[in-house]
């Protein structure tokens, strides 16, 4: 049997024993989903997101709110560019050691044990950084740094960082290796050879990279500002909490807007990169 259709097989079982739990699971609470109790629920959260039944104005027809709610898209704004930079620096400066064909000597240069040590251990990083969930990250960084927008950048910075480091060692494996050995031939150092022979391949897909994590990691803002870490995540669980639900509705509107702007920011970028 071949893997592909192994794998086809699998997948199916898996498909058939996911809905088998829900169908006949005890705990699956499928049957609530046919309630007519649920469904009311859901619809008086719904008409209190939107105002509905309320004396008051909602918040999210008032432009004094939306003003002061840009602020904080901003400071979510800022989280997320810091965030994207610390991962991309920590990728560039790990992308050679962590490749292998860098430490094999593929790329030119002599094998070594200490290089291949290195290797390991820079992927033993990059798989540990990328395990921990952004808001475990944030737990731990906030016992260190006080509750603000670079708390939340360094969460989403750490973790972001074994994404993006695997990926681009990924990408120094997978180049075209004569530029490199003719350099390394040369008598060119490593620094040289980055510069004048891996990054010109590398560089466009490590930063169509950069830029598909930036759109992840603008979603996740709101993860982190569970715990403190500022921005409209925070605001969100302070509206959740208080049962403003009118700010929680302006708060989405404003994620909405941010995620819409860098989608389409990062796909012209990436274009740009593409053809340039």
């Amino acid at each position: 049997m071949s893997f592909v259709r192994f794998s086809l097989y699998a997948a199916l079982l898996l498909l058939a024993g996911s809905w088998g739990f829900l169908l006949l699971g005890a705990d699956s609470n499928l049957g609530d989903l046919f309630r007519s109790q649920t469904w009311s629920r859901a619809g008086t959260f719904l008409g209190q997101l939107l105002g509905l039944g309320s004396d008051r104005p909602p918040v999210y027809l008032q432009g004094s709110e939306w003003a002061e709610k840009f602020r904080l898209a901003y400071r979510t704004l800022a989280m997320s560019v810091l965030a994207i930079g610390i991962a991309g620096a920590g990728a560039m400066l790990t992308l050679l050691p962590g490749a292998r064909n860098v430490s094999n000597g593929e790329l030119g240069g002599r094998p070594s044990r200490f290089g291949s040590l290195v290797y390991y251990l820079v992927r033993l990083i990059y798989t540990f950084t990328r395990a921990v969930p952004e808001l475990v990250w944030a737990l731990i960084v906030v016992f260190f740094f006080s509750g603000g927008v670079l708390a939340g950048a360094i969460a989403l910075g750490l973790h972001n960082f074994g994404v993006v480091g695997r990926l681009s060692s990924e990408v120094v494996e997978n180049l075209e290796p004569n530029q490199a050995r003719a350099l390394r031939a040369a008598g060119a150092s490593n620094l040289e050879t980055l510069a004048y022979g891996i990054l010109p391949q590398a560089m466009p897909q490590l930063i169509t990279y950069l830029l598909y994590r930036w759109e992840v990691v603008i979603r996740t803002t709101v993860v982190v500002g569970f715990v403190s870490a500022s921005g409209l995540g925070r605001e969100f669980r302070l509206s959740l909490s208080f049962f403003n639900y009118t700010e929680v509705t302006l708060i989405l509107l404003w994620y909405l807007l941010l995620v819409l702007g860098v989608d389409l920011l990062s796909s012209w970028l990436r274009r740009l990169v593409r053809y340039s």
